[in-house]
């Protein structure tokens, strides 16, 4: 049921999440000695150099998407919106303690930040819409259900 607003931003969210696997958060100008870094061996670091990252944006997204078709169980959808917010947040600061972690390792390289850095920021923006929207939707049928 893609015609509500709700499932534009469950879509978009979806769309963020599942987005990091393609976009790296950020690369530095020549890949790192594997025994200094494990997250820029390669010089580019995504959701893919550790599992947790992995799984968690993944789940993320996963529900985002599922809770789209359940517009006929809000009060489920809206749960599993708000889990999703929650493993976004979970992975996004797993993210950041291994950016942090791995940032002495990396001597004097700067790293630049891409693309992907923004994309858990604006799937919190979009999932917080959708469920602000999903609430009013309730809130509109139990309305309705008052008038009957």
């Amino acid at each position: 049921m893609i015609q509500r607003i709700q499932s534009l931003f469950l879509f978009l969210a979806a769309a963020c999440a599942f987005g990091l696997f393609g976009l790296p958060f950020a690369s530095v100008a020549e890949p790192i000695a594997t025994g200094d870094s494990s997250i820029f061996a390669d010089g580019v670091y995504n959701i893919l150099d550790h599992i947790g990252t992995m799984v968690l944006f993944g789940l993320a997204g996963a529900l985002a998407l599922v809770s789209i078709f359940l517009f006929n169980n809000r009060k489920l959808q809206m749960s599993l919106g708000r889990f999703a917010i929650i493993a976004n947040v979970i992975g996004f600061i797993l993210a950041i303690v291994l950016f942090y972690n791995e940032r002495n390792g990396m001597g004097n390289q700067d790293p630049d930040d891409q693309l992907g850095i923004f994309l858990p920021i604006l799937f919190i923006v979009f999932a917080l819409l959708a469920l602000r929207f999903i609430g009013k939707d309730d809130k509109l049928v139990k309305s309705m259900d008052r008038l009957r």
